[in-house]
């Protein structure tokens, strides 16, 4: 009876063993299920977003081939860029003159102008400004080739600052004022002395005797006894007076015009001329010929220089320093 027992007991428990092997089969085969399927679940995410990275890795290369390309486009637009700036500042460079020729230039202008105004004007004073304006200028850019040419500024200020002045444009305005009053002036033939305020008779005085201090007035009237401190007045024809007006105005305009040319002597002849004509002819008692004898007067006592010294020296050297440039410039391209 022990055998079956211990029998059956083999059995249940090889049963049991064999339940246990198969329930332990079961689990790690659906425990490997769920692990291939989590596997491949993580495997497909994995594709997905590889396929993904590959595709912004796509963009991102066709975008990076594009900026590229605009990059390569840019540097050579650059280059042409410089290229050009680069031939645009050497034709620049050939072509505009460089600070020391323009201040040449201006130097040179300002020099012609000076000399017009001392040789046509004899404007001292104004040539002397323009010749300081130029040594100013020169001196600022303080360059060793100016040396020559302040040499001969300086001597040309030197002779003008040595001259006496002279108001040319001041004794042409007064010219001018005596040719304008000309028509206004009267003549010496025609003074007229005032007449004597008639004697206030007495309040109390009988009528004959009125009537005798009357008639004695009226004959008085028909006799004029005058004193005169000069001699006769010339008596000029009233067809006459328009053409001594005009050689009067003739002689102050040649008067003018030898002030401007600064012929010493033609001035001084023609303002005398004009003076003693306008003494002879005008009435010297009235207000406006004792003025303009007295401004002709002055005009020919006004000491004026004899010759004006020219600009040729500044000029000459301003040209040869710019002459010197020019040659030197083809030299160094």
């Amino acid at each position: 009876m022990a055998k079956p027992a211990s029998r059956g007991f083999v059995v249940v428990l090889a049963a049991a063993v064999i339940a246990l092997a198969a329930v332990g089969w079961w689990d790690n085969r659906h425990t490997d299920t769920t692990l291939r399927t989590e596997v491949a679940k993580r495997l497909t995410d994995a594709d997905a977003a590889i396929a993904q990275s590959r595709v912004r890795d796509s963009a991102t290369s066709n975008e990076l081939r594009e900026v590229q390309a605009k990059l390569a486009l840019l540097e050579t637009r650059l280059s042409e860029s410089q290229t050009q700036q680069a031939s645009l500042e050497a034709l620049y460079r050939e072509l505009a003159p460089s600070r020391d020729e323009v201040a040449l230039n201006e130097i040179e202008q300002v020099l012609l102008l000076a000399s017009q105004q001392l040789s046509i004007a004899g404007n001292v004073q104004a040539a002397l400004a323009a010749l300081q304006l130029a040594d100013a200028k020169l001196a600022r850019t303080d360059r060793p080739q100016w040396v020559a040419l302040r040499r001969a500024l300086a001597r040309d200020i030197d002779k003008l600052k040595s001259l006496p002045y002279v108001d040319v444009a001041g004794m042409a305005v007064k010219i001018d004022q005596a040719i304008a009053a000309i028509d206004a002036l009267p003549l010496a033939r025609d003074e007229r002395l005032p007449a004597p305020a008639p004697p206030m008779p007495p309040a109390d005085e009988s009528v004959w005797l009125r009537s005798l201090r009357d008639a004695w007035t009226e004959l008085k009237s028909l006799v004029r006894i005058e004193v005169a401190d000069r001699p006769a007045a010339p008596l000029v024809p009233p067809a006459q007076n328009y053409f001594l007006r005009e050689n009067l105005r003739l002689r102050l305009l040649s008067a003018r015009i030898s002030l401007l040319s600064h012929d010493d002597s033609g001035f001084k002849s023609d303002v005398t001329a004009a003076n003693a004509w306008t003494k002879q002819y005008f009435d010297t008692r009235t207000k406006g010929v004792q003025s303009l004898m007295a401004s002709l007067t002055q005009l020919a006592a006004t000491p004026m220089p004899a010759e004006l010294p020219d600009l040729a020296a500044s000029l000459n050297a301003a040209r040869a320093l710019k002459a010197t440039r020019e040659r030197a410039a083809p030299a160094a391209r």
